[in-house]
């Protein structure tokens, strides 16, 4: 099944397309927005993904692809309804960003970069959220989870299990 953007998401492209200059070098740029709206709606960039990107984009499909490979926040296959990211750089590893990696996947079931057999979780390890005064941080989906813990990470897997 091909891939296209739905109303809302296509209403969102075209205000990113204003902001670039209709040049080579504005239609290359348009990639990055393009991108993050597509896994929006699709939630990981599959090869269809890509072609259609390249062709509203102008550009070819090497070189959406090469942008979704190079920046780590696109998911290049399917990924749970939450996907849990496990900041484990030096501060939020200094304050157990790794055991609450750990802590989560025994409590799911399953490892690090894997879904649940529900497509509830996924589980990354992630270099840096950006947050080493409030470490350790957990990303779920667009949303920081600071200074956690065993116990905020039990209660958060419990919540998101709910909704």
């Amino acid at each position: 099944m091909a891939f296209a953007f739905n109303d809302a998401a296509q209403a969102e492209f075209v205000a990113w397309e204003k902001k670039f200059p209709n040049d080579e070098n504005g239609r290359r740029s348009l990639v990055i927005p393009a991108l993050w709206i597509s896994q929006k709606q699709n939630g990981w960039i599959s090869k269809e993904v890509v072609e259609y990107i390249a062709k509203v984009t102008g550009t070819k499909p090497l070189h959406v692809w090469g942008v979704a490979t190079f920046y780590t926040m696109f998911h290049k296959e399917p990924v749970g309804k939450n996907v849990l990211q496990f900041c484990t750089n030096i501060s939020c590893s200094l304050h157990g960003g790794e055991e609450l990696m750990k802590h989560a996947c025994q409590k799911l079931g399953i490892n690090q970069g894997e879904t649940t057999a529900d497509k509830r979780f996924t589980v990354l390890e992630v270099e840096c959220l950006g947050a080493c005064g409030t470490a350790p941080v957990v990303q779920v989906n667009d949303t920081y989870h600071e200074s956690m813990n065993v116990e905020k990470l039990d209660q958060l897997l419990e919540q998101l299990t709910r909704s």
